[in-house]
């Protein structure tokens, strides 16, 4: 009996043996997928972030593009009205016929108008008898046409209108026929 008794206990061992040997196959294979899973989501994880970063970029160097383009509107937009009384100043000095202050007058704006160019400042073209335009003209005022081939269309230009790369910085102010 105790022949048999060793044997029984003997399979018993291996039985038990294999058992932990078949589980710890088992824990490793479940430990593999774990890791393999996990490997996969720090992946996912990682192109995610650097799709967000390259994005961030893209933006803040179109951003940055867009900053310099329109940098100077705000002095350009100050220093307009100074261009415009110097533009009347010269129109009363011619007035006068004074040849000299005239001249140096025509100086100064010249100076100052071709710094602004350089800058990027471009003045609108609007004359008398163009088609009124919302989008690019501001009206003042409507007064009866002199014709009726001017309803519709700029009698007179109050202020000359400018412009800073693409964008329109001020609308010319006009006077439309109605």
């Amino acid at each position: 009996m105790s022949n048999d008794k060793e044997e029984l206990e003997k399979e018993i061992k291996e039985t038990i043996e294999e058992k932990q040997v078949e589980q710890e196959e088992q824990e490793e294979v479940k430990e593999e997928a774990t890791s393999e899973v996990l490997l996969e989501q720090e992946k996912d994880k990682f192109l995610r972030l650097f799709a967000e970063f390259e994005n961030y970029k893209k933006r803040t160097s179109r951003e940055r593009i867009e900053l310099f383009k329109t940098a100077n509107q705000e002095l350009m937009t100050a220093i307009l009205p100074v261009l415009d009384d110097l533009n009347r100043g010269i129109i009363e000095v011619k007035k006068v016929k004074e040849k000299g202050l005239l001249k140096g007058m025509e100086l100064i704006q010249n100076k100052l108008t071709t710094i602004l160019t350089q800058k990027g400042l471009q003045q609108l073209e609007v004359k008398s008898g163009d088609v009124f335009d919302a989008e690019i003209h501001e009206a003042i005022t409507q007064i009866p046409a002199p014709s009726k081939k001017l309803i519709g269309k700029i009698i007179d230009i109050t202020e000359v209108g400018y412009k800073l790369g693409e964008k329109i910085i001020r609308y010319p102010k006009v006077v439309v026929g109605k």
